[in-house]
């Protein structure tokens, strides 16, 4: 019809509020980056092009390595214990109890806890001497301790560069909850067809957990390592608020991202922070999918 506006421009005209902004929120911002990482950058001067060199120091970079090593060491544990607990209480939450929803509603309540108070309530908790974690260990020591005439106590937590990683490896733990939910989802998804049959064959409980509810749950699975494994990569709160900015004793909980803010902000190098931060996109990336390869043998996607 004469006048009417043509499709193609209606059509953009609906999708022009996301396409603006993600030009000027998303991608300017990304391509800045990249430049950045290519520059000579502390945020009051102007850019100053030096190609791969922030790339070629990052290699020489003692601080760098060791935030990077523990950042690996964190992922290595927590993803797979956190996987399998969550796993497993998912499953026990399952089973018909009488006040299953209380104990959801439970299990669930610590990822509703911002981090800022989690970090330190936490903080408290593993205090090497007034903390509620070693009064515990201290009391069930005592008789040990009485008994054997040894001085065991429990460890510093905070203050030991050898506990500082368990430490956060089990405050991660305390907040599977949201991982917990969507288990539960996927384990109430199994068609009872299967558990039955399998039943009938004989299959033992075990063996019905293994080769039933795994393989029907296993792009759940699936999910929750990828982003475990996108999290892990970028802790940054909880440890900082922890351990404060050098990451406790001997840098034992300095994270990778929290280099990479030292360097942005209180250091003022963008330009390396900008390097460090595609060096960290690629890692991601690269994990990713080297899991979504592997995934290829291990996860079944249901017909229909």
């Amino acid at each position: 019809m004469r006048g009417r506006l043509p499709n193609w421009f209606v059509g953009l005209s609906f999708v022009s509020p996301w396409v603006v902004g993600f030009a000027l929120f998303m991608a300017l911002p990304i391509a800045l980056s990249l430049y950045y990482s290519l520059s000579r950058y502390s945020l009051l001067d102007e850019p100053l092009f030096i190609g791969l060199t922030n790339y070629r120091e990052l290699l020489g970079d003692a601080v760098f390595w060791k935030s990077l090593i523990n950042t690996v060491v964190y992922a290595v544990i927590a993803i797979p214990l956190g996987t399998a607990l969550a796993l497993l209480v998912a499953w026990l939450l399952s089973a018909r109890v009488r006040g299953q929803s209380v104990f959801r509603a439970l299990v669930f309540l610590p990822s509703l806890v911002p981090l800022v108070a989690a970090a330190m309530i936490w903080s408290w908790l593993f205090n090497g001497e007034l903390g509620l974690i070693n009064n515990v260990i201290d009391g069930v020591l005592r008789p040990i301790n009485a008994a054997l005439g040894t001085d065991w106590r429990g460890p510093n937590w905070l203050g030991d560069a050898d506990w500082v990683m368990p430490a956060l490896v089990f405050m991660s733990i305390w907040s599977i909850g949201n991982t917990v939910v969507i288990y539960l989802a996927a384990l109430q998804d199994v068609p009872v067809a299967l558990y039955e049959a399998a039943e009938i064959d004989g299959v033992s409980p075990a063996g019905r957990f293994w080769h039933v509810t795994m393989p029907m749950i296993s792009p759940v699975i699936l999910f929750n390592v990828v982003t475990g494994i996108i999290g892990t990569w970028q802790v940054f709160a909880v440890p900082y608020i922890m351990l404060g900015p050098t990451g406790g004793p001997n840098r034992a909980g300095y994270f990778y991202t929290m280099y990479l803010y030292d360097k942005a902000f209180p250091f003022g190098e963008m330009g390396y922070a900008s390097a460090m931060a595609w060096v960290q996109m690629v890692i991601i990336l690269a994990l990713t999918a080297v899991t979504m390869l592997l995934s290829r043998r291990f996860v079944y996607y249901r017909a229909g």
